[in-house]
């Protein structure tokens, strides 16, 4: 049913077809369950395990790696040769299938963390059917079923209320608003009424926190509110993070520059060198094996993940691989007010008994923390505030728990439970409270007379005393005196307006605040709406929903790391500024609050200029939301959303990474997030951005110790290529591509990996969380790593070539320097022998240089060059793997090496250190120029 609220009970009966009293009969609920489906949202549809894996696949340099595999197959069929010409289709092979299989299996286990949280045990809901009341699932409810209602229930479906007696419900969840809403099932609405204001209904995902109430069930599942939400979130599509369009982008490069050059090296192979098709075949595809980094995706999965692995650890989880990164280059944090940045707690904050304003300490529900004075000091409780805080006791429903685990919570009205913590801080426990002092009857609150009484015995001898709270301007004009330390009072203009100036005072801090007054009756009296007069005042006291402690710290972090906190909340702006400012969110560049209904008077370019100097937005609707980071992401921000509630949903599906709270985090604000912090804690989301700042740098060390190893690879096969060999007798005869495929596969899978792994378990660089964001658009390789990445690949080169032709020259001069074996036999070539010797040579400058990529700033020597336990392990293996390859027989042949004489390493050790020199003095140069 279309706009229930503003209709009256007798329409919507008539429509829908059902009964006040009886609700539906069980068999015209069958019917309709039959005919509209389940009350559920739905599942998720999920990708399939097979499109997810085939997914993996969609990237320019794994689709080069698939056709150089695919032409070695076709030229190892062709030359009909054994098992090691099959050796590289196979490694190729294996190596784009481990890659995929790695990438799936992360998202899946982020998956199954993601199923953990989800509830076990499906709601109860209480139908009236057939003229009684049944306990059923909530998915079976259906339209023009009648609820019965009581404080405590979930709300399992939309309803149009029917009766309701002193009715409040929690829609946090669903407006943003902190305090339960007032609810009258006798009103009815306008039709341009906001979800905020529909007093007259209950919501699907709310919980009614005091009264009771009956209600019909006008909209179910995909149809509620909560289903409208769900419903627009299918139509916001995932947008690629930074680090996948840079990755993206790099492969895109390479491919084409490989390409390129592949065509220019085979050409020149055949129509200059006169090389064999098979052999400048051969020279082609080592050539694009050497382009693409193959141990870049592999490496770059396991430290995404390996950083999933520590976020999971400090409390967050992260459902995508790669949103992991994306955390470190958020440069605005748009937060929620209730449950993100304050406690959702009502907590009181100050009382005024008449005369002096009285402190409260703490916060939440936990009973820490004293009463106190202007100067802190513990404040000895006299008569008139020890009154004030047992009428706050025994005035209430709301009592306090503690879990198994010790945390404390309220069963009830957020803000009576406060009222009961602030007895439990005065040595006022609500249980002993109430027995000593017994409620004998009670007139409760509704929101025309905005007050309650609960009448009590045991105070007075033979009388009972009435405590009444509410609103203060009408508890004042019920008062006719006041209680002072000495008794009571006839009320004076003075302490009216005394009184009147704090609560003025309390209000403008947006500190919600509520009067207490008393009066004695004859015990035996019966409750009269009429005793509701001739008070005597007690005073004030003032509560808030407070700022969660380590909110404040956590957002001066991020105003130092150049990040922007902005509250975006459906709470009141005055509550909303007054949190702001609490926690420094606001300053001189950022000051602006804006409420929702403002925000309707804007357009989008308008709402592009305002984002840029708003801190705080209030009243907001979903959509509002949504259109905030979206101004924000159109102003090239990255842009990041938390949240816990149904209203976050879209917005942290649209923003760059959405976060959601693991705790009070509803499942739909779960399904959209790319993150869930387990904690509920505000101050987590600043070490995810620490940990995706460093996973980012640790990704840049890795990438440009890659590529350039994979540039210098290019230069030596494409430069040595264009040498002419010579005839006979000269020092180059027989010169041909100085590394083979195999030998490149090696270098790149697995040489390389180890030490690209050890990079990205680098610890945080000093002051990383004193630089600003990196900018959305700053690709991975920018102007820094381009110059770092040609100076490497020239070290690089000139190390490897003057190793290969230094060698090749030796050998073909007959020298028995690099191998002292006999090549008359024609087993071994002098082409191996150079090989072998550059293949070392390339090795031993990538391990050395892996030492110098730790720090793109500051010198290895400063760092510590073997404070890094992985690194050392990794290039030890390496080192050994690079010996077994070259000295273990049969092994050696495999991998196209030959076993070179020890002496070659007098040559091969000092031309590898050419790259790792050349790092460190670049650095110095780079640091002093900087300065």
């Amino acid at each position: 049913m279309k706009n229930a609220f503003t209709k009256n009970v007798d329409e919507i009966i008539r429509e829908l077809e059902t009964d006040r009293v009886k609700g539906l009969s069980a068999e015209e609920a069958s019917q309709r369950l039959a005919k509209n489906g389940p009350n559920s949202l739905g599942e998720e549809k999920k990708v399939p395990l097979w499109k997810r894996f085939l997914q993996q696949f969609a990237d320019a340099m794994t689709i080069i790696l698939i056709a150089a595999a695919g032409l070695s197959a076709f030229m190892a069929f062709k030359s009909g040769g054994g098992f090691t010409e099959w050796i590289d289709v196979i490694v190729i092979l294996a190596i784009v299938i481990l890659n995929a299989v790695l990438g799936v299996y992360q998202e899946g286990k982020a998956d199954q963390a993601l199923a953990m949280l989800k509830k076990m045990s499906a709601p109860k809901t209480k139908v009236i059917r057939n003229g009684e009341t049944i306990l059923t699932n909530s998915e079976n409810i259906v339209v023009g079923d009648v609820i019965a209602i009581d404080a405590g229930d979930s709300i399992s479906a939309d309803l149009r209320l029917i009766t309701s007696r002193s009715l409040k419900a929690e829609e946090s969840s669903l407006t943003g608003e902190s305090v339960p809403v007032e609810k009258d099932a006798d009103l009815v609405c306008p039709e341009d009424c906001g979800i905020g204001d529909r007093k007259n209904m209950l919501f699907m995902g709310t919980v009614v926190t005091y009264g009771r109430a009956k209600g019909v069930v006008v909209a179910t599942g995909r149809d509620t509110e909560l289903g409208k939400i769900a419903n627009k979130l299918t139509s916001i599509e995932d947008e690629a993070t930074p680090l996948q369009k840079n990755l993206s982008s790099l492969g895109k490069i390479l491919a084409v520059v490989c390409i390129a050059v592949c065509i220019v090296v085979l050409l020149v192979q055949i129509f200059v060198q006169k090389q064999s098709w098979s052999d400048a075949m051969m020279t082609a595809v080592s050539l694009a094996v050497a382009a693409i980094p193959e141990g870049l995706a592999a490496v770059v999965t396991i430290v995404l993940s390996i950083g999933m692995t520590t976020m999971a650890e400090n409390k967050a989880i992260v459902k995508r691989l790669l949103a992991v990164e994306t955390l470190g280059c958020v440069d605005v944090i748009c937060s929620d007010k209730t449950g993100t940045l304050t406690q959702n707690q009502m907590t009181v904050k100050v009382m005024y008994d008449g005369h002096r304003v009285i402190n409260v300490e703490g916060g939440g529900y936990e009973p820490k923390g004293d009463i106190v004075d202007d100067d802190g000091n513990p404040l000895e409780l006299d008569n008139v505030v020890t009154t004030l805080i047992r009428s706050a006791v025994l005035c209430n429903d709301a009592p306090i728990v503690r879990n198994d685990e010790g945390d404390y919570y309220c069963i009830g009205d957020p803000t009576e439970g406060s009222l009961t913590t602030l007895g439990m801080k005065a040595g006022m426990e609500r249980g002993e409270t109430m027995l000593s002092y017994p409620r004998e009857t009670e007139l409760p609150f509704d929101s025309d007379r905005k007050l309650m009484t609960t009448y009590h015995s045991g105070i007075a001898p033979d009388r009972w005393v009435a405590f009444t709270k509410g609103a203060p301007d009408v508890v004042f004009s019920r008062c006719t005196k006041y209680l002072d330390v000495d008794g009571e009072h006839e009320m004076t203009p003075e302490y009216l307006n005394n009184i009147r100036e704090a609560n003025h005072n309390f209000a403008i801090k947006a500190i919600r605040v509520l009067a207490f007054a008393y009066k004695e009756h004859p015990a035996g009296c019966v409750a009269d709406f009429a005793d509701e007069k001739d008070l005597v005042c007690l005073g004030l006291i003032g509560m808030i929903d407070p700022a969660r402690k380590e909110a404040k710290d956590a957002i001066a972090v991020c105003r130092e790391a150049g990040i922007r906190a902005v509250m975006i909340t459906g709470d009141f702006k005055d509550s909303a500024v007054a949190i702001s400012d609490n926690l420094e969110m606001r300053d001189e560049n950022h000051q602006d609050a804006y409420s929702g209904e403002e925000l309707n008077r804007m357009s989008d370019e308008e709402l592009r200029k305002v984002v840029e100097t708003t801190a705080v937005y209030a009243r907001v609707s979903p959509e509002h939301k949504v259109r905030i980071v979206e101004a924000l992401k159109a102003n090239n921000h990255i842009a990041s959303m938390t949240g816990d509630g149904v209203n976050d949903a879209m917005a942290l599906k649209a923003a760059d990474i959405g976060v959601a709270m693991g705790i009070t985090g509803t499942d739909v604000s779960k399904n959209s997030a790319d993150m869930i912090l387990m904690d509920d804690n505000f101050a987590t989301i600043v070490k995810a951005v620490e940990q995706g700042r460093i996973i980012y740098s640790n990704i840049r060390k890795f990438v440009s110790f890659l590529l350039s190893c994979n540039i210098g690879e290019i230069l030596v096969i494409f430069i040595l290529s264009l040498i002419p060999g010579g005839s006979e007798g000269s020092p180059f005869f027989g010169i041909a591509a100085p590394l083979t495929a195999i030998q490149l596969l090696w270098l790149n899978l697995v040489t390389d990996s180890f030490p690209a792994l050890a990079l990205g378990r680098e610890k945080g660089e000093p002051g990383i969380m004193k630089l600003p964001p990196r900018a959305k658009n700053e690709p991975i390789i920018n102007k820094e790593m381009l110059t770092t990445v040609s100076v490497q690949a020239v070290g690089i080169f000139l190390s490897v070539a003057g190793a290969f032709l230094a060698a090749l020259a030796s050998v073909n001069k007959g020298s028995t320097f690099f191998f002292g074996g006999d090549l008359g036999s024609g087993a071994v070539r002098p082409i191996d022998v150079a090989r072998t010797v550059a293949f070392a040579t390339l090795i031993c400058a990538e391990l050395f240089r892996a030492f110098a990529a730790r720090s793109e700033r500051i010198s290895v020597f400063k760092l510590g060059i073997f404070s890094n336990r992985m690194m050392n392990a990794s290039v030890g293996l390496s080192m050994f793997m690079l010996l077994a390859v070259i000295y273990i027989p049969g092994v050696n042949k495999i991998f196209d090496n030959v076993m070179i004489s020890p002496l070659s390493w007098c040559v091969i050790l000092p031309l590898a250190l050419v790259p790792f020199i050349l790092n460190e003095l670049f650095k110095v140069i780079k640091n002093c120029l900087h300065k």
